[in-house]
């Protein structure tokens, strides 16, 4: 899977990947810019037609936020139909159903690339401190992994819905408290965002 992601990204980049690990420090900022700015790029190119109505930076939350809903649900998927084939994942005398090991797979995963996007991407203007931040931002996504936890358990259990709906709806559920805790509390750009438009 490595390989063929470098070897992927080798190809989008020109063989810009090889000059990278040459010189790991300033590339690896340099490889930070180089995806923060085609990220950046790809999501205000579809901007233009929702700019009545939505501030780019709501537009830009939903649009990272969409995509790394969407990741961490394939993960999700995968990772409870595939990796642990819908069977009770046993961890010495602990016992973990399917779809909760496969929501702790995917959490593992989606975590670091959400941050990323929300600190990077959507809160740029933040003046909070990045360990601060990602504080926050952990505080907040352990929130969230909690109401994930009693939603799902909730909506498998004891509504008797399949583990796939029971995520993708225990997902958009959990994504409308974590931007208003994202925007308010973890990267505080809501509050400033008031006082200017009060000024």
């Amino acid at each position: 899977m490595a390989i063929t992601l470098f070897l992927t990204f080798t190809f989008i980049t020109g063989g810009k990947a090889f000059h990278y690990l040459r010189r790991p420090g300033k590339a690896m900022m340099r490889l930070h810019i180089f995806v923060k700015e085609t990220i950046l790029k790809v999501v205000d190119f579809f901007y233009p037609p929702f700019k009545k109505f939505l501030p780019v930076q709501t537009f830009r939350y939903a649009a990272c936020g969409g995509a790394n809903m969407l990741f961490d649900i394939c993960l999700f998927t995968i990772s409870y139909n595939f990796i642990y084939q819908k069977q009770n994942v046993h961890i010495g005398a602990f016992t973990i159903s399917p779809y909760i090991a496969a929501f702790l797979t995917a959490f593992c995963i989606s975590f670091p690339t959400g941050f990323y996007l929300s600190r990077y991407v959507v809160f740029q203007q933040s003046s909070i401190r990045g360990r601060i931040q990602l504080l926050r931002y952990f505080m907040v996504v352990m929130v969230c992994f909690l109401l994930n936890y009693i939603f799902l358990k909730l909506f498998v259990e004891y509504f008797g819905w399949y583990p796939t709906p029971s995520k993708i709806v225990t997902t958009v559920i959990v994504v409308v408290f974590s931007f208003i805790s994202q925007t308010y509390f973890s990267f505080g750009t809501g509050r400033k965002t008031a006082v200017e438009q009060s000024s």
